[in-house]
């Protein structure tokens, strides 16, 4: 059995303190494996034919997903895959993508799921700092790690999904088809210990280089089965759809953990766009819908909405970025149905709180904690706020913040642990405050609080202030250095097709603003961008933002 070295992990008196909530101790497996559990056990259980994976005209069952699985499975042992090796996942949401996942799975090895989106240095700081043994890419999205390859430093193996064999070949990569082909269908799952590593994530990289989340077998069963089950409520004839990346933080969880604990069926969207998504939710009949507060803007901006059958849907989760007032009272007038926000995080694995713990969803709130979950909110003392004062959120859970190789580029991520995990407690930088029912209200990412003039402002409530003005598309906000101020406001706008930036447009802003805001919280400078840089989930990267002004 591979062993990763102790000096891959921070010090244990570094680590949060694990939550196994009651109702879950008495069933946990003494040894694990996770395409056994999401996958084996409800074909063993009688349920093969049911479906797994809709995509586009394609249906995938349970049995057959099962096939492909062993098959690749048995081939990626063939080229000498090992309990415990990385393999890098950089896929569009796809069957084989599902396959690729539960194949490194149930061989005993990890999985590293990277961003699409990843430039060619990002690629290689991830392969690299993973110790990736084979990386699996889509063909459309070989281009920066093409570029990278000649900076890979362990010897990191391509298999290519969908390319020209020939080509393929003559870069010295691998084809996955022939790969399938070849595999064998018969493949028992390596079992492991709860407390070896089942998944890798990388973070957005929204303050810097993405940061290696590490997460045990056992917090990720767990994970699966309180989301599931106090959130989604996935059972077989269900279908959860949305556009997440399967190979990124948010959608590995949303797609290849829920939906399988439950035994239901994923609808995967190679890329998100209204059209499409409104023809799978009716072709697809969706019950379970998931995405950020920008699609959920997009869609409704769509004007051919209501000429689609949306029936089917009993339930709109959302998370990532603030859902706002508004965004959730129009799309109930306009489905009849609320949109249920809560809050995750990739060092937590998945969401930690939601609004499907109360009868209707509170606006503006991200929920009250999770059964299991502890959280607190505490000003910089660490004494616990009162309702209403704006205070850091701190939380114990299943998982928790575990950060991989610490020790590398002069200690990087061993300073992060010490900052992200205080006496068991994960910080999440979250700047949040409660109300007397402890749901909690999301006011920024503190490294994102504008501190300006003494006031702190959160930049989401802006943006959403902003966002009804006439002519924006899109918008996003920080705070930027001032002599006098400390920080101001600024607004990166992107316009809608065939407005302009009139002259009067900042001032008709501002005077537009002082409606919905405090007069202290006007941008005090505005600067039109062509597109915004956000993360493959549509996450606003107001780093870049930043960067931006300088």
């Amino acid at each position: 059995m591979g062993k990763i070295p102790e000096n891959y992990l921070p010090p244990k008196d570094t680590w949060p303190e694990y939550i196994i909530p009651d109702e879950f101790k008495d069933d946990l497996p003494e040894k694990v494996n996770l395409a056994d559990y999401f996958l084996d056990r409800h074909v063993r259980e009688g349920e093969g034919d049911n479906v797994a994976i809709k995509f586009m005209d394609q249906t995938y069952t349970y049995a057959q997903l099962q096939d492909m699985v062993n098959r690749f499975g048995n081939a990626l042992k063939e080229v000498g895959v090992e309990p415990q090796d990385r393999v890098g996942i950089r896929l569009v949401n796809s069957p084989q993508a599902l396959t690729a996942i539960f194949a490194v799975e149930k061989i005993g090895a990890i999985p590293v799921p990277t961003s699409p989106l990843w430039s060619a240095e990002e690629v290689a700081f991830v392969a690299n700092n993973a110790e990736m043994k084979y990386f699996i890419v889509n063909a459309p999205l070989m281009g920066p790690v093409k570029q990278a390859k000649p900076n890979f430093e362990y010897g990191t193996k391509v298999i290519v999904i969908g390319g020209n064999p020939d080509e393929v070949k003559a870069d010295g990569d691998l084809v996955y088809e022939e790969m399938l082909e070849k595999g064998s269908s018969d493949l028992e799952a390596t079992m492991l210990e709860p407390t070896d590593i089942g998944i890798i994530l990388y973070t957005s990289g929204t303050t810097g280089l993405p940061k290696g989340c590490v997460h045990f077998l056992r917090p990720i069963l767990i994970e699966a089965k309180l989301v599931n089950k106090y959130v989604y409520n996935l059972k077989p004839g269900d279908v959860l759809g949305g556009a997440a990346p399967v190979s990124f933080a948010a959608g590995f969880g949303t797609f290849t953990l829920m939906p399988f604990e439950g035994g239901a069926a994923i609808s995967l969207i190679p890329k998100f766009s209204p059209p499409d998504m409104m023809e799978l939710i009716q072709k697809h009949k969706i019950t379970v819908l998931t995405g950020l507060p920008t699609a959920y803007r997009a869609l409704m901006k769509f004007p051919d909405f209501k000429k689609y059958d949306i029936s089917s849907v009993r339930l709109y989760t959302s998370g990532g970025d603030a859902l706002g007032a508004e965004t959730l009272k129009a799309w109930e007038e306009l489905t009849g149905k609320p949109i249920w926000e809560g809050l995750g995080g990739t060092e937590m694995l998945h969401l930690v709180t939601s609004n499907t713990m109360n009868e209707k969803p509170v606006p503006n709130s991200i929920g009250k904690p999770l059964p299991g979950v502890k959280v607190r909110v505490v000003d910089p003392d660490w004494n616990d706020c009162k309702p209403e004062e704006i205070g850091s959120m701190i939380l114990k859970g299943p998982s928790g913040t575990l950060y991989w190789k610490p020790y590398v580029d002069d200690n990087r991520l061993l300073k992060s642990q010490k900052k992200g995990v205080r006496d068991g407690w994960n910080q999440m930088g979250d700047a949040v405050y409660r109300d007397e029912e402890w749901n909690i209200f999301f006011v920024s990412r503190e490294d994102d609080m504008i501190k300006s003039s003494g006031y702190r402002i959160g930049p989401a409530e802006v943006e959403e202030a902003i966002a009804k003005f006439e002519g924006v598309a899109d918008v996003g906000v920080v705070g930027v250095p001032d002599p006098e101020k400390g920080q101001i406001t600024k607004a990166f706008i992107v316009l809608k097709p065939g407005y302009e930036a009139k002259e009067t447009f900042f001032d008709d802003l501002k005077e537009f603003l002082k409606q919905h805001i405090a007069i202290y919280k006007l941008p005090r400078e505005i600067e039109f961008v062509d597109a915004l840089p956000r993360t493959p989930t549509g996450k606003l990267l107001r780093r870049k933002l930043r960067e931006l002004n300088k």
